[in-house]
């Protein structure tokens, strides 16, 4: 009986602003050997625009960049190469639309108090989102689900040592 070879992985690095998910999955990414992706750069200028002016996005803004994300994983999934991607993906409806063009994809949802991430914010420079918009992420947040293919990981330790935590996780779930 031949041995199936093991694919490299599509991660999709979830969590509200301030958890650390652009450094973490771009760490996890260098681990893994794959290429990584920051959903922010999969908005509109529109939708920067917006965010950037403190208005939270609506799901009519959210689809045209879920989908553009989930075309990127399609991508990546079918050339056989894994990929990270660091993407908000607060509920599950959106985290479906990226099941929906990658069905293998794995959901690392970062979590942290609002106080850890209030002030992460409050330090965090030349970013369109404000921190005026973390209530309305935290309002927004639907955790995974148990039947979601994923882990939560706290996000308070240092990026490298949560990209070692993901990298352990991935070996013992995938």
């Amino acid at each position: 009986m031949g041995r199936t070879e093991r694919r490299s992985p599509c991660v999709v690095v979830t969590g509200v602003a301030g958890t650390g998910k652009t450094t973490v999955a771009r760490l996890l990414a260098q681990r893994l050997g794959v290429p990584f992706a920051d959903g922010d750069d999969f908005h509109s200028p529109a939708g920067i625009a917006k965010m950037s002016a403190g208005t939270p996005l609506d799901d009519t803004d959210r689809w045209p960049w879920l989908e553009s994300i989930g075309r990127w994983l399609h991508e990546h999934d079918v050339a056989g190469t894994g990929a990270v991607v660091a993407c908000s993906a607060l509920k599950r409806r959106y985290r479906d639309t990226l099941r929906a063009a990658c069905p293998d994809a794995f959901f690392l949802h970062l979590t942290a108090d609002r106080e850890l991430l209030a002030d992460r914010l409050r330090r965090r420079h030349g970013h369109f989102m404000p921190g005026s918009l973390l209530n309305s992420q935290l309002a927004t947040l639907e955790p995974l689900e148990p039947d979601e293919p994923g882990a939560a990981l706290d996000a308070t330790p240092a990026p490298d040592a949560l990209a070692d935590l993901a990298t352990n996780l991935l070996a013992r779930h995938l």
